[in-house]
Parts: structure tokens; sequence; C-alpha cells
């Protein structure tokens, strides 16, 4: 009886967990992470927004105009307008006409239009827009540890002077403007950012330029963004920020890059920002030419460490090399120590997270497994292979294999911070597995000429890299995106011949993995594999280059 009891205990425990661990994510996570009811027949278009912070309150009014069109009729007339509290939208137009229901729940508006019936984009010919004047006010969530918690950051410089922007990638740009907060529609022709702020301050945003006017002791700083951007990415910056210009001859012609810092550290950023040029010539090498060139490109003093703002990175890395003046491969040469890490990552992701974004954040891996890999390919195009390969194979010590890189989807979750370093390991195993570098670096660029100004799956950029290397990658990739496991490669003795097999590994697991120092391959599967051993494998034992990251053991 008491087995029975026990076993009852354990069954409703068991079920207890199960029901806990998919309570785990809320109805707003859903309305967040998904492309909902409220959001799947309307698409950006263009967004608009009009900002005016209040330092000493910390508080900000603003407006959204959002343009859209509309893909198909509502459900139920409701549009889904995403505003964090505490926050609040005053009131909301549609092209000039009050919306008078409008009721929030949570961190979502929903806008009733009722039985309006709208004009189909595309159909009959007609391409037809809409405009949604939102207007807000409040006090944001202020980012306790910015970039990694997010919200509005109010600050003061090394001279009291009052700092402010923000950082929202994951918590999302609705926390500081109304917005459809879903990585997959971006804005198709770009962004407006109006600021407003009092005339002894600087206002700078993406894009570029549009026009800076004062009255009455306010500046009015408007900066237009042509290109589809991230909502995440649209950041303001606002200081005493003092500003230097240069052209770069890169790949498309003229590239206008442009540098903001507080005043009093012009001198030093002008001797470090001197890396922005040799950054875009190794990254227009390796994934073609910059994607923005109609915006520009823009390093900008942030009071945080960085962020991959487009046409607008975010920089705060004191103007020294490494990360934050450490070597994160702790390689022996110190490859880390010999470029500002914060130009070069977050520069990086102008390729990977801005150029191609993935539409739903639980495939982040492509933001930052590429993007972790571009250190290494710069790394390689200044100092040569070995050092690339060094500085990879050094960020190993931080993979921690505690969740799969891919995340659950529709929740608005990302999978295991490892999609950095894994993501970069993984990268640069299947580099070897196509054995081929000029082959890979077309893939690389090919991704960025095939998923141009795109929003992507995971299975999208895998699909592509097995047709265009010839190879099928797809057990690699559920290998080390969608498990924890480290493959295995079992070997053992018999005489003068070894066997081999794969272990700790997805089923049908069939990566072949080179031998160290020459061009022969293991083609190792899950079953055992008998070939004769040559001399050197029976006088030093199996090595398998370095590259492949995988753990080798020796069974009986």
């Amino acid at each position: 009886m008491n087995k029975i009891f026990k076993a009852i205990l354990i069954f409703n425990f068991s079920l207890l967990s199960i029901n806990s661990g998919n309570a785990q994510f809320t109805k707003q996570d859903s309305l967040r992470g998904s492309n909902g009811p409220g959001r799947d027949w309307w698409n950006v278009v263009v967004y608009k927004i009009n900002v005016t912070p209040d330092f000493d309150t910390r508080s900000i009014t603003g407006s959204n105009e959002i343009t859209f069109k509309v893909a198909k009729q509502p459900k139920n007339g409701m549009m889904q307008i995403d505003l964090q509290q505490p926050l609040s939208i005053d009131n909301v137009f549609l092209d000039g006409n009050k919306i008078s229901k409008i009721s929030r729940e949570g961190n979502v508006y929903w806008i009733n239009f009722e039985k309006k019936k709208f004009n189909i984009s595309g159909k009959g010919g007609m391409e037809q827009v809409y405009k949604l004047s939102i207007e807000y006010h409040g006090n944001p969530t202020v980012a306790k540890r910015p970039p990694w918690d997010g919200g509005w950051i109010f600050t003061k410089d090394a001279q009291g002077r009052p700092w402010m922007s923000v950082a929202c990638q994951g918590l999302g740009a609705s926390v500081w403007y109304p917005c459809k907060d879903y990585q997959g529609d971006e804005p198709d022709f770009g962004a407006l950012v109006t600021m407003k702020v009092p005339d002894t301050l600087v206002a700078v945003s993406n894009g570029k330029l549009f026009s800076d006017n004062t009255d009455k002791n306010i500046r009015q700083e408007v900066w237009a963004i042509t290109n589809p951007i991230n909502n995440y990415n649209l950041i303001p910056y606002i200081g005493k920020y003092v500003n230097w210009k240069e052209t770069y001859e890169g790949e498309k012609g003229k590239l206008d890059c442009d540098y903001w810092v507080l005043d009093y550290n012009l001198e030093k950023a002008k001797e470090q920002f001197k890396q922005v040029p040799m950054m875009l010539k190794a990254f227009e090498y390796w994934f073609g030419p910059y994607p923005f060139y109609e915006d520009g490109y823009k390093l900008i003093e942030a009071p945080h460490l960085g962020m991959e703002h487009q046409s607008a990175v975010a920089y705060g890395n004191g103007f020294k090399n490494g990360y934050r003046g450490r070597d994160l491969s702790g390689s022996a040469a110190g490859w880390g120590l010999k470029w500002d890490f914060i130009i070069v990552h977050e520069s990086g992701h102008e390729w990977f997270a801005n150029n191609i974004t993935t539409i739903d954040i639980a495939d982040m891996w492509v933001h930052e497994g590429f993007t972790n890999y571009s250190e290494t390919l710069f790394t390689e195009y200044y100092y040569g292979k070995e050092a690339g390969s060094d500085y990879c194979i050094g960020t190993r010590k931080l993979i921690t294999n505690d969740k799969p890189i891919i995340g659950p989807y529709g929740v608005n979750k990302e999978g295991s911070n490892d999609m950095y370093y894994k993501g970069g390991n993984m990268l640069h195993t299947i580099r070897h597995v196509i054995n081929d570098d000029e082959k890979f670096r077309a893939i690389l660029r090919g991704l960025n000429s095939k998923f141009y100004h795109s929003v992507v799956t995971t299975k999208q950029i895998e699909n592509y890299m097995s047709e265009q290397s010839g190879k099928d990658l797809s057990k690699i990739f559920d290998q080390y995106l969608r498990t924890t496991m480290i493959p295995v490669l079992e070997f053992k003795f018999t005489g003068d011949n070894i066997s081999y097999r794969w272990t700790n590994c997805v089923h049908g697991f069939n990566m072949p993995v080179k031998l160290d120092g020459i061009e022969d391959w293991l083609k190792a599967t899950t079953e055992w594999k008998t070939v004769a051993a040559t001399a050197d494998i029976l006088k030093d034992g199996l090595k398998i280059d370095r590259n492949f990251y995988i753990t080798m053991k020796r069974v009986q």
C-alpha cells in the first residue's frame, strides 16, 4: 500500500512539474513573441517617432505615426500595439480620426476598429497605406545594468552633464515607444526619429541627420533611416557629443563614416576609431558590401558597453582593445587584445542581425553565432589563419552547454547564451567539414546577398548552407543547436586496426573529421567502422584536427 501511495505521489509531482514547465510562459509572452491575430493582418511600412525626454523627472512624452498596409481583414477588428508599463497611451488616431475604443492588457494595447473594412494592399493593383498616430507619455523602465538589463538610461557623464540613451534588445523597443514589437516585421521603408532636447545637448540616432533646428532653448534633431530596421535598433543618444567624419571607399562606393563621442574623449576616440576602416575592409571581404550604404555607418559613444544599433553602433569599451581590456579567448599570443572587441563584434552585427534578422528570437544564434565568428574572421584577416583558429578554439572554455542554443518559439524567449561561443565554434567546425575556404567565404557572402534586408528562420540559413556547400549539414546543426551534447568520437585498437564511431550524438550523426596534420579523413557514423591504422597512428595514437569541436574517448 505504501508503494502505491508513493507511486501516486511521484506521478502527481511529475505532473505538477510538467504543468509548471508549461506555465513558465504567460499569455503576455505569447502576445509579445508570436505573430498573433492582432498582428498578422498588417505590415509596418514606416515609423515616425517623436520623443521629448525630461532628465530631471526621468520621463518622456512622445508619439509614433505608424504607416502600415493591410494583408487581410483584421480578426474582430482588433490591432495589437505594444507599449510597456508604466508608459501609457493618451490618444490614437487613424488617418486623422480619433479611435475611442482602446483597451490595455498588460504591455499590450488593443485598438478596436470595430467593423471597419480596410483596403487590402495589392488587391486590384492598389498599394494603399494607412497612418496610425499614437500619443503617449510616462516614466519608462530605467535600465539597471545596461545593456544586459534594458530600458532608458538617465545618467551623467564624467563632468556631471545629462547623458541619455536606451538599450532594449530582448526587452523590446516597446519599453520606450509604441510599436509592433515583433522581430518578424520591420518597417519596409525605414523610420524618422525626432528628438527634442535642451539646446546644451546633442541628439543622435540611426541613419542620417535630416534637420537640426533650435527654438527657445529647445533643439530639435531629426534623423532619417531609409532601410528596413529592427525595432530594437532604433535608439536615441543624447549628450554633450562632438563629431568628426571620414569616407570609406568600399565595395559599393563611398561610405559615410560618422563618429560621435563626448567632447572630453575626442582625442583618444580619434585614435581608437582608426580600427573602423580596418573592420569594414575585413568584413566586406568576408561578408560582402556593408548593408546600409544609404544610411551610412556611425559609431557613437554610449553609457553602456555596446550594442549593434543599425547604422548607429553603440560604443562603450573605454577606448581600449580587447573586451574591457581582456582577451576573451585567453590565447597565448593575446589575439583578442590586438583589436577593440566592441568595434569588431557590434559592427559585425550589421551583417548578421541587422541585414539578416531572425523572425523569432529563439533563432538568435543566427545573430550571435555568426557575429561571434566574425571575431575569428577579423583576426584571421589581419594575423593569419592559425591566429584565427587560436582565438576561436580559445573561446571554447566559455561554453556551458546548459541548454540548447535554439529556444522555444512564439514566446519571446532566447536559447542558451552558448549561441555566441558554441555557435561560433559550430561554424568553425562546419567550415572545416566543407574544407574549402573560398566556398565557405562564398557562402557567407551569399547569405548576405540571398537574405539581403530580410527576416529569416534558422531552417532557411541551415538549408542554404547545406545547398551551397554540397553537403548535408542537417545533423551537425541538430547536434550543436538543438542538444547540449558534444559528440564523442570513440575509438579502439585491435592489432593493427582502428575502430571508431560517434556517440553522445543525435540519431544518424555522420560528421566526417580530419586527422591532425594530414589530409586523411575519418567518415564516422554511429556504427563501428574498422580500418587499418597507419604507422603514425599506431605510434602516436589517434589525433583529430583541433578545429573540430568534438571530444574523443579511447575504449577497450
